[in-house]
């Protein structure tokens, strides 16, 4: 099967106790399985941390039917949706142990207002029989009405937790590693941790993408070096265009955050003084518009064009 050969599902975990996240977040689900059945449920925070995991795990472990609509896929369409949602909501399951079966909308924030309506509307209509689980990295796109039928729960580390939660992380991955007999550099887990965190789905990614010969070491690092940032910056103060687009295609297997992060590190020193509050809202205009945009090599072309256009640099 597909699912045993990606990592992300072959060792998705199966209960909450296996889950990577701060323990306050998963007493909540506990105290949840502890009265055997759930609330409607809206989660929010950002990607691969394990959101629709969780979802699947609270069913797994109440033993209750579900079924998974995404939101960036069959999610978009109203008649979809509405056929999918009440055929399954509406019937009772003959075998499921839960008191409720669960539909889990996956990326709910790529829905559209319209689907969000109606959603609410089943909440209401097959309360008897049915919960809702959303999942969102943005909640702020979710309708107000959602929000008031659904206990909200955000999957956010604090700077205190990140180095328990990050050595635990680092300790799963050894043990993903050595059952597939790969062996890899300690310091390329921690580097792929310390960049993408808490996104654990891609650092498993990105581990399973450099797996294929047995063996994982530091070449596989992408540098992402201050002196790469400043041939960016070099590019963007003589206005050069095509050498701007061109790095942004040699520099595709970095996060566009990370490079817009990146940008907005180094600019103290390579801007004046007086054009740093009009990159610091460019950049966030786009660092905004990256969790919505289908091609995001375009997106951070437009982030760095406009800086080129608008800052005067030193």
């Amino acid at each position: 099967m597909a699912s045993d050969f990606i990592w992300v599902e072959k060792y998705r975990p199966k209960t909450i106790n296996d889950c990577i996240l701060p323990e306050s977040i998963k007493k909540t689900f506990r105290e949840f399985l502890s009265q055997g059945e759930i609330p409607n449920l809206l989660l929010s925070g950002p990607p691969g941390i394990g959101k629709t995991t969780v979802a699947k795990c609270l069913c797994e472990e109440l033993g209750a039917d579900y079924y998974v609509i995404n939101g960036s896929d069959e999610g978009r369409f109203l008649d979809t949706v509405r056929n999918q949602a009440k055929n399954f909501a509406s019937t009772v399951s003959l075998t499921s142990q839960g008191s409720h079966k669960v539909i889990i909308i996956d990326e709910a924030d790529n829905t559209t207002s319209d689907v969000q309506l109606l959603l609410r509307a089943n909440i209401e209509t097959f309360y008897k029989n049915c919960r809702f689980i959303f999942t969102c990295n943005y909640k702020n796109k979710i309708i107000e009405p959602l929000h008031s039928r659904c206990s909200v729960i955000d999957f956010t580390i604090t700077k205190n937790a990140k180095p328990q939660i990050a050595a635990s992380f680092f300790k799963r991955i050894n043990n993903i590693l050595e059952q597939e007999g790969v062996k890899a550099d300690n310091r390329v887990i921690a580097e792929l941790i310390n960049r993408h965190f808490p996104d654990w789905r891609r650092v498993l990614n990105e581990l399973q993408r450099h797996s294929a010969s047995g063996s994982i070491d530091v070449s596989i690092l992408a540098d992402f070096s201050s002196v790469k940032v400043q041939e960016l910056i070099k590019f963007l103060k003589y206005k050069e265009f095509q050498n701007v687009r061109k790095w942004i295609v040699q520099n595709l297997d970095n996060d566009p955050s990370a490079i817009l992060r990146s940008v907005y590190d180094s600019m103290y020193e390579s801007l004046k003084p007086k054009s740093i509050p009009e990159a610091v809202l460019i950049i966030a205009k786009y660092q905004y518009q990256s969790a919505f945009v289908a091609d995001h090599e375009i997106n951070l072309l437009a982030a760095l064009t406009e800086i080129m256009c608008s800052c005067e640099f030193k």
